[in-house]
């Protein structure tokens, strides 16, 4: 790419970022929990319902110390997950080493982000951007679908090729505010339906999966311990015996002598 194709393309994104950024309540803070939260609430989900569920959670667990040790049957009630129940755990597992081993500080180097619970390349760079302003390509759905349309790239490009090149397009000094507008931009100008990118679509059977998983959780938060047979007639997927080995795994609940209960 010339110089002058980077510079017109950063002129473009960042002059429609400040006529028209979204005003998002964790967007213009340097609070690393802020950002950590919204960042594990906003995958997957559209912005507008992370909000209102994003200022419940803060509202319930204002820091890394409150929801690192808030009990796990509050923590699980709080209707801020929007279906995902292993965001809870997520955060709360982050939460309690970054708060016991960080001094409740986001650490700053990537090797460290990514030896945390359930933090990938995308969240260590999102955090290493958003909170301290780091050039580091960060490398969402939406910023994937800007780039690779405004430069004419195969949607197929590796991460590896594409990370190159997003890395080349961050402008000095600007990385925050560059990623949000970008973001941004990929919501509200270089939509799905305008450069035709689709992103790759959930199938129906994790969906019912996820509601499984859902309604299991909230069954045990309501009346635990809950005998398996029991539960296994209540849900009768074909897949339940799967879901509950996932759960497990997740440390979301426990199953002891047939026995199910959430996990302390």
């Amino acid at each position: 790419m010339r110089a002058q194709d980077i510079t017109a393309f950063q002129e473009q994104v960042l002059d429609r970022y400040q006529e028209n950024k979204r005003d998002l309540p964790w967007r213009d803070s340097s609070n690393g929990y802020h950002v950590l939260v919204s960042e594990v609430m906003s995958q997957q989900t559209q912005v507008n319902r992370v909000i209102p569920k994003f200022y419940a959670l803060i509202d319930k667990a204002p820091d890394f110390a409150t929801l690192a040790y808030l009990d796990k049957k509050a923590l699980l009630t709080l209707r801020s997950w929007l279906g995902y129940n292993n965001r809870a755990l997520r955060l709360q597992q982050c939460a309690k080493i970054i708060h016991e081993e960080h001094g409740d500080v986001i650490p700053q180097e990537e090797k460290t982000l990514l030896t945390l619970p359930w933090i990938g390349k995308y969240t260590a760079h999102a955090l290493l951007s958003f909170v301290y302003n780091m050039e580091v390509p960060v490398l969402d759905i939406n910023i994937r679908r800007v780039i690779c349309h405004h430069f004419k790239l195969d949607p197929n490009i590796s991460d590896k090729e594409l990370r190159q090149i997003a890395y080349a397009l961050i402008p000095s000094g600007q990385s925050k505010d560059w990623h949000n507008a970008l973001m941004d931009y990929g919501s509200l100008v270089y939509t799905n339906k305008k450069t035709g990118i689709k992103s790759k679509p959930q199938s129906k059977f994790i969906w019912s999966r996820r509601r499984v998983r859902w309604s299991i959780l909230k069954e045990l938060i309501n009346h635990w311990p809950q005998n398996i047979a029991h539960m296994k007639k209540q849900f009768p997927h074909k897949e339940f015996d799967n879901i509950l080995t996932t759960m497990i795994k997740d440390q979301l609940i426990t199953l002891k002598k047939k026995i199910i209960t959430i996990k302390e």
